[in-house]
């Protein structure tokens, strides 16, 4: 079980560092002049997007690791 919840947490992990790389990479090519519907930048609402993405995935992350943590402890 240890070892599926650990492939889970890299996978969680991997998942962030995308959400990072990818919410730089609109904050790096951002043009104000490019607006939506909205009147917002498109590239401001992806780095939004990312960031929201990135939190959710780091809880994820951090809930699984309490849990293989909680799962060694009672083994123990």
């Amino acid at each position: 079980m240890s070892i599926f919840l650990i492939i889970l947490l890299i996978i969680a992990m991997g998942f962030v560092v995308f959400a990072v790389a990818r919410g730089l990479h609109a904050f790096a090519n951002m043009r104000p002049d490019e607006l939506d519907e909205n009147g917002i930048p498109k590239s401001l609402a992806t780095q939004n997007k990312m960031m929201f993405a990135r939190v959710k995935w780091q809880a994820i992350a951090i809930g699984l690791v309490v849990i293989l943590l909680l799962g060694k402890a009672a083994s123990n």
